[in-house]
């Protein structure tokens, strides 16, 4: 119960990586937080391993100033994601708050797309380690890197550590 009294946005777009997707989505709602489940469109998006997840609310219709943190699964969803313009503001200004951004696997695609990363310490899937250098990122090979209000982790055996860190930051 120590996340009582706090908004986290969880985006969801087709083809997340199930596990980052529905591991954090319980575990914040295990501590009381409010999950708010955000798509593109409110439908069913389908996991890499075919699990439905349902948006509840859309990326136009939510303002960051209700949230205090959000969480970007993996998979091959932020590769979507990312060409949606209202998904990378939504990503800054968090950012720009000082709220918790938490990303794990190829959900850091996201923060190079929001143009967050340039100077910090992150992590991520082994296969976009370039792309996160070439934004500029100090890139760690462990299974949870904290650098200020941004938490990533690399893969779904990393859930443990990327969820406890963000329960941590939220506490």
């Amino acid at each position: 119960m120590r996340l009582q009294n706090k908004k986290i946005a969880i985006f969801i777009e087709d083809y997340y990586e199930d596990t980052e997707f529905w591991y954090p989505y319980y575990r914040m709602k295990e501590e009381a937080a409010e999950v708010v489940v955000i798509g593109p469109e409110i439908k069913s998006y389908k996991g890499k391993r075919g699990l439905p997840a349902k948006a509840e609310k859309t990326i136009y219709e939510v303002n960051v100033d209700n949230f205090d943190a959000l969480i970007i699964p993996g998979g091959y969803s932020p590769d979507r994601m990312r060409r949606i313009p209202e998904m990378i503001k939504f990503v800054q200004k968090i950012y720009e708050q000082n709220k918790v951004i938490a990303a794990i696997c190829h959900g850091p695609w996201m923060l190079v797309s929001a143009n967050i990363i340039k100077g910090k310490k992150i992590t991520s899937f082994f296969s976009i380690k370039d792309d996160m250098v070439n934004a500029g990122a100090n890139w760690i090979d462990a299974d949870v890197v904290c650098d200020k209000n941004i938490i990533t982790s690399r893969k779904p055996d990393d859930l443990p550590a990327f969820c406890k860190a963000i329960i941590n930051s939220l506490s």
